[in-house]
């Protein structure tokens, strides 16, 4: 990194404070994707561990069932702004307890999740490491029951509304 990361909450501020609309980003994932790291040569095969059979590798991208949440912020002047974060969406699960969802596509995403499903995409590895903070496991294209979607189009209206 070029220099040091700095809060964004005054990029969610207008020049009088009041709280306004943040300019919707764009991902970063495509700009990181001709920067993975070199494939593995024989020369290096002791020096680095790899994946385990069937692990996939860190930084292989995932999309996650996740939406954004804002909350009310004031910054060191006093202005007031919303600040925004994502929100993973955890899952009960019969024998692992509680579980985050990783899809290898948003076609396998859509499918088991269905298409009002919000999401986000993220790095397995960070993704894992987080969640294992928590004590929470990552499932990878997990199977789901049929027709249990978390959300319906008028249920990603409403929040649409909502955050507005």
């Amino acid at each position: 990194m070029d220099g040091p990361i700095g809060s964004r909450i005054l990029d969610y501020t207008g020049p009088d404070g009041a709280p306004q609309a943040p300019q919707a980003p764009r991902s970063r994932l495509l700009d990181y994707a001709e920067d993975a790291p070199p494939a593995r040569t024989e020369a290096d095969a002791d020096a680095r561990p790899g994946p385990k059979p069937g692990v996939p590798p860190y930084h292989t991208p995932v999309f996650v069932p996740a939406h954004p949440r804002y909350v009310e912020a004031v910054d060191a002047e006093g202005r007031a702004g919303r600040v925004p974060f994502v929100a993973y969406e955890l899952f009960a699960h019969p024998t692992a307890g509680t579980v985050a969802f990783a899809f290898t596509t948003p076609a396998r995403l859509v499918a088991a999740l269905g298409e009002a499903q919000p999401w986000i995409a993220a790095s397995i590895g960070p993704l894992a490491e987080g969640m294992r903070e928590h004590g929470v496991t990552v499932l990878l294209d997990p199977r789901v029951a049929g027709g249990q979607h978390n959300w319906r189009p008028e249920d990603l209206a409403a929040y649409a509304r909502e955050v507005r």
